[in-house]
């Protein structure tokens, strides 16, 4: 194992070696590319909007070519002059979701998206790769930018009031998050200042991030919305908010997410930033999360810190949820014959790449729910949007049984090698990931757990971390 860790180690930092020089490359600022992502379940087609010029850059200024291979999408940006990929990075969309749902078998629709690179000395060329369902990449999209063009925007955007919450230091040295109000008043925006006060407490008192805090920086954009609340479509409720979140995405009561990307973006070119969260201003349950582009959670009610860490897993590490106890819009989502791309899911198909590696050896696979495994690195049933049955103790959705019984759930499951933008190297061992509960008030979580858990489910996949696992410890 020693060896292991030092052969992963070498690798690491041979990648960091070799990434390219910002400066050769790029200069202040960030090259927005906005454009139409079309289709239906079986097509897809992309349609250019506008180009660009954001005032800050916030993403990396060392590792500009992503090593993860993460997400359902990557942009890619080559040296015109040489072809040489200079940045790079993965993500996933709202699109891509909606592919899965039964609405795209019969119906055409378009979603407006952006992606942020930063802002080229020089000209380039932008690919746009997708995934197949075999998980093999394919160019969909390309634009060459020449830098000089009159025609890329660069007007202002409406300015707002910034408001730093955890400052730690230089955005380049830091992961920066903005987090965006949705349907605060400008007479509410004390009160959205106290909500992310709360929610900045609790993710500093929850691991990784409680070991890190200085890697993080949080503002906020106070920008305010004409109404209070989010629309409820069901329930005929419609509210003129700045970003126009909305309950009912995809039909699916809880998936508050927005599709006013455009909106959003230019709230958040206000600030330099990572991470895009939005905070809608409701008590309702929901929230939702995608891969390097946003997450939502509601504001307030005793559930939205726990939330606001589970989105941020999605959003931010790329992982996968690991339940399938209610209901959910997607279908097929994955293709059981090959490994999914999120780290935390396996069908077994090629398991040497997962974390076959990190089992004991008297591990069976897969494992039992037995009570001696709970503590153990394992490959249980259940896990991404297929029937599944989870852990005896799984924590579920939306919360684990108790927060002394979830502790005991954290398998320890990888050595994750979390790469900050400065280059520095954080090994998360399960030393590390073994923090003590911080909790000051106890919680009962039991009139959560849905009646309908069945042990003999059947499962095609298995997994042995929720992205509450990763994070909540």
């Amino acid at each position: 194992m020693k060896n292991l860790f030092c052969i992963s180690l070498f690798i690491i930092m041979t990648d960091i070696t070799a990434q390219p020089v910002f400066d050769d490359y790029f200069t202040t600022g960030a090259l927005r590319i906005d454009y139409i992502h079309a289709g239906d379940k079986n097509n897809e087609y992309f349609f250019f909007e506008q180009l660009k010029k954001e005032p800050f850059w916030g993403g990396p200024k060392k590792n500009l070519i992503d090593r993860f291979n993460y997400g359902k999408y990557k942009i890619v940006v080559h040296d015109f002059q040489t072809d040489s990929i200079i940045y790079s990075h993965g993500y996933s969309t709202l699109f891509e979701e909606w592919t899965t749902t039964e609405e795209a078998k019969n119906l055409q629709r378009s979603f407006y998206e952006t992606q942020l690179v930063p802002f080229p000395k020089n000209k380039i060329r932008i690919e746009i790769y997708g995934r197949d369902k075999k998980n093999l990449f394919h160019k969909k999209y390309e634009l060459v930018v020449e830098p000089a063009n009159y025609f890329i925007s660069n007007e202002n955007t409406a300015k707002y009031e910034v408001y730093d919450l955890h400052i730690s230091g230089n955005p380049e040295n830091k992961t920066d998050i903005v987090l965006i109000p949705d349907g605060y008043t400008i007479n509410e925006m004390e009160k959205f200042k106290e909500d992310a006060q709360n929610l900045n407490n609790y993710f500093f008192e929850t691991s990784p991030f409680y070991e890190n805090k200085d890697k993080f920086n949080i503002r906020l954009v106070l920008a305010p919305s004409q109404e209070s609340g989010a629309d409820i479509p069901a329930d005929t409720v419609w509210k003129n908010t700045i970003i126009n979140s909305s309950f009912y995405t995809f039909d699916n009561e809880r998936y508050l997410m927005t599709y006013n990307i455009k909106a959003l973006r230019d709230v958040a070119s206000n600030v330099p930033y990572d991470i895009i969260y939005i905070i809608v201003n409701t008590d309702k349950y929901g929230g939702g999360a995608i891969y390097n582009y946003y997450a939502v959670t509601f504001s307030s009610g005793i559930e939205n810190k726990y939330v606001f860490c589970h989105e941020f897993g999605h959003a931010y590490a790329g992982l996968a949820d690991e339940y399938y106890t209610s209901y959910v819009s997607y279908q097929d989502f994955y293709d059981l014959s090959v490994e999914p791309w999120e780290p935390n899911l396996t069908t077994l198909v090629d398991f040497d790449k997962k974390w076959k590696n990190m089992l004991e050896k008297r591990i069976p696979v897969p494992t039992p729910e037995d009570k001696k495994y709970m503590d153990k690195i394992g490959v249980f049933e259940g896990g991404g949007y297929v029937p599944f049955r989870p852990f005896a103790l799984s924590p579920i959705p939306p919360f684990p049984v108790s927060h002394k019984i979830f502790c005991k759930l954290n398998f320890f499951w990888y050595k994750r090698v979390l790469i900050i933008k400065i280059g520095e190297i954080i090994i998360m061992t399960s030393k590390f990931l073994a923090p003590p509960i911080r909790e000051t008030k106890p919680f009962n979580f039991v009139k959560y757990i849905p009646v309908f858990f069945k042990r003999n489910c059947s499962a095609k996949y298995w997994m042995i971390s929720d992205p509450w696992n990763w994070i909540i410890l």
